[in-house]
C-alpha cells in the first residue's frame, strides 16, 4: 500500500497536471499498474451494476466501458499524460514524443520501448 500512495495517489494529488520534471521507471509503471487495476474494477462495476444490457447493449459491449469507467478515464487522463511526459523527460526525450502514441500499433510499441529504458543523467530538452 505504501507504493500505491507513493506512486499513484501522490501523482494525482501533488503532480496532477505537472508536465515538468522527471518520473522514474518505477513511478511510471506503478502509476500504470494502479490505473489499470482501477479501470478494470470500474468496468466490472459498470458491467454488473450499471448494466447497459438493460438499455439494449450486448454483454460484450457492456465490458467496453460505461459511465463509471468513463468518468474515471476522464479524471485520470491528464495525470496519465503528465506522468508519461515526465517519463520521457527522464530518458532525455521531449514530451512531444507522447504524440507518437497516436500512430496505431507502431506508436504504442515505440512508447513502450521508451518507457522501459533506464533513466539518463542528461538534462532533457524542452
Amino acid at each position: 500500500m505504501e507504493k500505491f500512495q507513493r506512486y499513484f495517489l501522490d501523482t494525482i494529488r501533488y503532480r496532477y497536471a505537472d508536465f515538468q520534471g522527471r518520473a522514474s521507471r518505477s513511478e511510471y509503471w506503478y502509476f500504470v499498474l494502479f490505473y489499470f487495476i482501477i479501470e478494470m474494477i470500474c468496468r466490472v462495476i459498470d458491467a454488473w451494476f450499471l448494466n447497459p444490457v438493460v438499455l439494449g447493449a450486448t454483454v460484450e459491449q457492456s465490458f467496453k466501458g460505461g459511465l463509471l469507467s468513463g468518468i474515471v478515464g476522464l479524471a485520470l487522463f491528464i495525470p496519465s499524460m503528465a506522468v508519461g511526459v515526465r517519463r520521457l523527460h527522464d530518458i532525455g526525450r521531449s514530451g512531444w514524443w507522447l504524440l507518437v502514441g497516436l500512430i496505431p500499433i507502431l506508436g504504442a510499441l515505440v512508447l513502450i520501448y521508451f518507457f522501459v529504458q533506464e533513466s539518463k543523467d542528461t538534462s532533457w530538452q524542452k
